[in-house]
């Protein structure tokens, strides 16, 4: 125990006058424990101490004070003691050590080989100064001094001193025994021992002596002297610090008052404490009890010895004692001890103190009992309400609205809820009239042999029972005792014991109304135990009623919305590929997560043996996209009519959305714009195998080879389609091999999870790069490959692998511009025709290309170029180096030709005109199973009633 806890203890604990123990606090709230133990946070690190409310500075003559003052003047009489003592000593053992050296060289010179034989020698100085001088040195004694038995000095370390006669101590060496003792010599006081040297009859013939001054040994004490000071400095001070901090923690916690203050303080708080008519108690947080003053033990009927032991083995209720337990704060708590009913507030006392207790007080308030359950009920019923809010409307799914209200008042309001609604709810639509007939769409809290109709059952319910009475008056109906209600019974009386038998005895109905139509009912059943239901639980029962109804219709409203931009969008999307020769074609679409959108694709065959391929995406989801979408796509296949290029066809699509915008922008301020808009064109020539796309704001078209090689046509990018103002579209062209797969998608299929978009395209284009795989395969494989998760956007995905046209189905001949031309021509293009087998419709082709041909020889530029391709139909193009059109229109009386255009419309079964960069050509379209050609009358009836004329 330190000293700081055992004055802490000493002065926090007596016995009172009544014989038991007083209160073991401390004057300001510290932890009344013997051992002094800061405060530490949760984690068990030494926390911060927070300051008292106030501190008192602290007299001169403070209980701390006086306890640092004490523990100095002990610090530093021991601080002294230590260093006399250490110095004593030191010198004690240096003189020791003295004596000890200088006998040890000078026996150990006396018995030095070869002494005798210089000690006999004619000059003996010279022979053993050295040796002496040396062994001096290595022995470390100031002097090493050999006397013959007469007194002469042979070897010292002063040179006067040699050869005089010598004075002292050395009779016991003179008799052969050696002797140490301090005697002061030549070299002043010193400490020196003397070794008789004997010859080998031991005879003694010399002495040998070392001495070793005291001033040497002084000055070994001397040495060590300022280590010992600084120890003993460094000593007070650590001391003196200790101290210091002892009494400041003493002072914080005495707050600097005097033993008598302190003394005073307590009985004061001592009388205070057990005089007041509140309970109190003082709790550790480690779940102990630490104070009860009288009031709290007759209270809590507290055993004697509770101070000091843990609140759960008081006897205390399960809340009261986890409340008294714990670290929370509480206010105003109303808490059942015995028949009493008690408020308790409970506040750390930490802000006060820096020990981690908690003080609790306690009032009776019995006769707040009945109004505080009434409270509870209502804290419960709100708080129900506020989760029955929360959790009802997570989607806009009618049926799983529906689910979510039954599981949300399962069991903290009812045993089973059971939710009925009206079929065109749960189709979207707004119910009319009053039909009792409702469909079961939830159930919540029943076992699987429950006696109530099943999930799905259309129930027809019969006048007079509470569930018809709630759909056609709107009104809610409490049954309190389900046995005794006759209208109930009348639905389905075996069924009706069943439902007894199950244990279920009260009913509550209550319409879902919304914006004044009843959308449904919500029907609340207690069972078992449960108590019935009373005005209260309607009360409820009708709120949440309100707040379901209000979701479900959201939900049924979205329902409606969705099921019309499906419609919409389905209807405006292609039904079916149309039959072409060019392209074998696969495509996907998936709509997105959150409902339709805006993605669509188009295949739409070309004139002369070529095919457009389309894909486009519309920014947002709902009615606005899916509308968006079937404008755009109707606007291309217009476009696509008038066989324009696919930059020409972006330009105009572009230059249309632009307009729109303006007209909308014009109309409303609430229509949105069609900005966002993004298109891919792209026209595939099977004769020549040549690709040509143009792209406004778009992703480029995938090209995977026969071989596997992958690469991407990337046109000049251009921007979203509304945006372009005027910039001109520009195309990328690419010749494919027979087999290649033209990729065209949307970039739905690219962001699942927030993928990057090159990381995804890369993967693209190693899944369509896998040889020999079929169109539908493709698909397949690109969805697995990049759609690991449904996407947050429509995906429109598009396959196409290419075909060539076969050599000899295309016959071409260019024509000089001459009209004796046109004859041979003509000819060439008969016998073709009689090699592919198409003599039935030989004469209208013949005429056509008669026709066509003379036009472009008589009104064209060179070059003029003949070209016939057999696919499905017989196409027969004629091109020429200009770019003016013809067009039908009814001959005059006084025209002499120009019948030959109009004949051109009636034998073919489409007609038309394409430019080029290099001027147009005049393409027509026959049917390869039509019947035989007209005969020549009924070409003159034709023509005798219409003429034409070229421009």
């Amino acid at each position: 125990m330190s000293l700081n806890s055992g004055i802490h203890w000493s002065w926090t604990t007596r016995s009172g006058t009544s014989g038991r123990a007083g209160p073991r606090l401390p004057a300001a709230g510290g932890r009344p424990q013997a051992d002094d133990v800061r405060a530490r946070a949760p984690g068990g690190s030494p926390r911060k101490e927070e300051a008292a409310p106030y501190t008192r500075r602290p007299s001169p003559r403070s209980f701390a004070r006086e306890v640092f003052l004490l523990q100095l003047v002990l610090v530093l009489f021991l601080v002294a003691a230590a260093v006399v003592a250490l110095v004593v000593q030191t010198r004690h053992d240096t003189m020791a050590d003295a004596r000890h050296r200088t006998l040890a060289a000078a026996e150990s010179f006396a018995h030095a080989p070869g002494l005798l034989a210089a000690l006999d020698g004619p000059d003996p100085t010279a022979t053993l100064q050295p040796l002496a001088e040396a062994a001096r040195h290595a022995s470390g004694v100031d002097a090493l001094i050999v006397y013959r038995l007469d007194g002469v000095t042979l070897t010292h370390s002063d040179p006067t001193q040699l050869g005089k006669h010598v004075i002292g101590p050395y009779a016991g060496a003179a008799e052969g025994k050696p002797f140490t003792s301090t005697f002061k010599g030549a070299l002043g006081l010193s400490v020196i021992s003397a070794a008789p040297v004997t010859d080998p009859a031991g005879n003694v013939v010399a002495i040998v002596s070392a001495p070793v001054t005291v001033e040497s040994v002084q000055n070994t004490v001397n040495r060590q002297l300022p280590v010992f000071l600084a120890s003993a400095g460094v000593a007070v001070a650590l001391a003196a610090g200790g101290a210091a901090l002892v009494s400041r923690r003493l002072g914080r916690q005495t707050h600097g008052l005097g033993p008598a203050e302190m003394t005073r303080m307590y009985e004061h708080h001592d009388a205070v404490l057990h005089a007041v008519r509140e309970g109190v108690l003082i709790t550790e947080n480690d779940g102990r009890l630490l104070l009860a003053n009288d009031e709290a033990r007759r209270l809590l009927d507290l055993p004697a010895d509770a101070e000091g032991r843990r609140i759960d083995d008081l006897g205390l209720s399960t809340d009261t004692a986890d409340l008294l337990a714990s670290d929370r704060i509480a206010s105003d708590e109303v808490h059942l001890a015995a028949d009493r009913l008690l408020s308790l507030n409970k506040r750390s006392t930490t802000p006060f103190g820096v020990h981690r207790t908690s003080v609790v007080t306690l009032r009776d308030t019995t006769e707040l009992r009945t109004l505080s359950g009434r409270a509870e009920v209502a804290r419960e019923r709100l708080r129900l309400l506020y989760d029955v809010g929360t959790q009802i409307g997570s989607t806009l799914d009618v049926v799983q609205t529906a689910q979510e209200l039954a599981q949300a008042a399962v069991p903290r309001f009812a045993d089973v809820v059971t939710v009925e609604l009206r079929d065109p709810v749960l189709r979207g639509d707004e119910p009319e009239g009053s039909s009792t007939e409702l469909r079961r769409s939830a159930v919540a809290g029943l076992a699987e042999d429950h006696p109530l109709y099943p999930v799905g059952k259309l129930i027809n319910f019969a006048p007079g029972t509470p569930m018809a009475a709630g759909v056609s008056l709107g009104r809610s109906v409490v049954e309190r005792d389900l046995a005794a209600s006759a209208g109930w019974w009348s639905q389905d009386p075996s069924r009706a014991q069943q439902i007894l038998d199950y244990g279920i005895h009260s009913l509550m109905v209550v319409p879902l109304q919304a914006r004044g139509v009843v959308l449904g009912l919500v029907n609340f059943w207690r069972a078992g135990a449960s108590p019935p239901f009373d005005e209260d639980d309607l009360a409820f029962a009708e709120e949440v009623g309100r707040k379901a109804a209000v979701c479900i219709d959201n939900a049924r409203r979205y329902t409606r919305e969705h099921a019309m931009a499906v419609t919409l969008q389905r209807s405006l999307m292609p039904r079916g590929l149309p039959e072409q020769e060019a392209l074998d074609v696969a495509h996907r679409y998936l709509p997105a997560q959150s409902g339709v959108g805006g993605d669509w694709f188009d295949v739409i065959p070309l004139p002369g043996a070529r095919v457009a391929l389309v894909v486009g995406d519309v920014v947002g989801h709902g009615l606005h996209a899916a509308a968006t979408m079937g404008r755009l796509r109707m606007a291309v296949h217009n476009f696509a009519a008038l066989d324009l290029p696919p930059d020409e066809l972006l330009s105009h699509l572009d230059d249309l959305v632009a307009r729109i915008d303006s007209q909308d922008e014009d109309a409303a301020d609430d229509v949105q714009a069609l900005t966002g808009a993004t298109c891919l064109y792209a026209v595939y020539d099977a004769v020549s195998g040549r690709v040509t796309a143009a792209t406004a704001g778009h992703l480029p078209l995938a090209v995977a080879g026969p071989d596997g090689t992958t690469t991407f046509l990337r046109p000049p990018v251009s921007p979203p389609l509304g945006l372009g103002a005027g910039l001109p579209m520009e195309t990328a062209e690419l010749t494919v091999p027979e087999g290649s797969r033209l990729v065209l998608f949307t970039d739905g299929l690219l962001t699942c999870r927030n993928r990057d978009v090159d990381a995804a395209l890369e993967v693209l284009g190693e899944t369509i790069g896998v040889p020999g795989r079929a169109p539908e395969a493709t698909c397949d494989a690109v969805i697995e490959a990049l759609l690991t998760c449904r996407p947050d956007d429509d995906v429109a995905l598009m396959v196409a692998r290419t075909r060539l046209l076969a050599p000899e189905r295309v016959a071409e001949w260019d024509v000089a511009r001459d009209p004796a031309a046109v004859s041979p021509v003509r000819r060439a293009c008969a016998r073709q025709l009689e090699e592919w087998g198409l003599d039935h419709i030989g004469f209208g082709t013949e005429l056509i290309l008669s026709e066509l041909i003379t036009n472009a020889v008589r009104y064209g530029a060179e070059p003029v170029h003949v070209r016939l391709l057999l696919t499905d139909t017989l196409v027969c193009e004629v091109s020429d180096g200009t770019s003016t059109a013809p067009h039908i229109r009814r001959a005059k009386d006084t025209d002499e030709g120009g019948r030959g255009l109009f004949l051109v419309a009636q034998y073919a079964e489409r007609w038309g005109t394409r430019y080029s960069p290099r001027g147009k050509t005049i393409w027509t379209s026959q049917v390869l199973t039509g019947g035989a050609a007209p005969a020549e009358e009924s070409v003159e009836d034709i023509l005798g009633q219409w003429d034409d004329v070229e421009l």
